[in-house]
């Protein structure tokens, strides 16, 4: 009779009997195999999640308070909101302080000079401070350390000791009451370099080595290479660069005296009276000036996050 060779089943052990190894297998008795229940990992972490909520939510809440009641006060009437005691939720809403905000101002002209100045900001800081950085972190050149270290120590010098030299610098320019004097204090900064400058020493020079070896200028490495992984450090330097010349009210009020000129905070701030403030209006005013920062900012969240991680980790 045909025999057949035994398959895998016959070698295998019957339940609670010895184990035998298969044909070709090594001698010695079989290691033995153990079930482990895996654990719930994904489970853990919503858990995890939901306890970090409970905790964040209220503080969102907390911090967000604030906004709700500048908003809400930007639509309750004149007459309610001089009322004590002051009541949270009005009992009607209106819209007469952004009615008096477009047609009895200029903050339509105050917004756009806020917007030039905050585009030519930012658009200054990506430019110069990132090439500032780029040199510090990767040229080679006599004096760079000392060079570096004295834009730094430039950070420990107050703002109100630089304004009077500055004051007497662009009048003698040329352009003390132009918007020009509230643009060119913000074409850099020594914080936008040091930020540039560390996120760039971060990066494996390979990349570069190997641009270099494909036939690539230096200038040219920059910006197709390191310009476009540098993205979320930009969005970075963009958020501190947009709120610093957005809700910069100091230096213009002492540079500009021109209303054509106002600045968005510097025309706000003639809406404060000596002896009666328009709340509705202020708020209002205050509502216009804030949302743009708010819509920015959730625009640029994602890679904010991502240059705070990715700094914050070493390997």
């Amino acid at each position: 009779m045909p025999t057949t060779a035994p398959g895998p089943a016959a070698h295998a052990a019957a339940p609670g009997g010895p184990q035998v190894a298969p044909p070709g297998a090594p001698d010695g008795p079989l290691p033995a195999t153990t079930t482990t229940t895996a654990t719930p990992a994904p489970r853990r972490r919503r858990r995890r999640a939901w306890l970090w909520h409970l905790l964040l939510v209220p503080v969102a809440a907390l911090f967000a308070t604030p906004f709700v009641q500048m908003f809400l006060t930007s639509l309750t009437p004149e007459a309610e909101i001089n009322r004590f005691p002051p009541r949270f939720w009005p009992s009607q809403l209106t819209l007469d302080g952004y009615v008096k905000l477009f047609t009895e101002t200029d903050v339509l002209r105050w917004t756009t000079n806020t917007v030039l100045v905050s585009v030519v900001a930012v658009a200054s800081h990506i430019v110069l401070c990132s090439l500032a950085g780029y040199g510090f972190a990767r040229l080679k050149f006599p004096g760079r350390t000392f060079g570096f270290l004295a834009i730094m120590a430039t950070i420990m010098i107050p703002t109100q000791l630089l304004m009077v030299p500055t004051y007497v610098l662009f009048a003698r320019i040329g352009i003390i009451d132009t918007l020009a004097a509230a643009m060119v204090p913000w074409l850099a900064s020594a914080f936008g370099i040091f930020l540039m400058r560390q996120f760039f020493l971060s990066l494996p020079p390979e990349l570069e080595e190997a641009a270099v070896l494909d036939g690539c200028s230096r200038l040219s490495t920059f910006w197709r290479i390191i310009l476009p992984l540098a993205r979320p450090a930009l969005a970075t330097l963009a958020i501190f660069t947009l709120l610093g010349s957005w809700n910069d009210l100091v230096w213009p009020l002492i540079a500009i005296n021109d209303p054509s000129s106002f600045t968005l905070q510097l025309g706000i701030t003639n809406f404060q009276g000596a002896r009666r403030t328009d709340w509705s209006l202020l708020m209002a005013s205050n509502v216009v000036a804030t949302l743009p920062l708010v819509l920015f900012f959730l625009f640029a969240q994602r890679q904010f996050i991502a240059t705070m991680t990715f700094t914050g980790v070493k390997g």
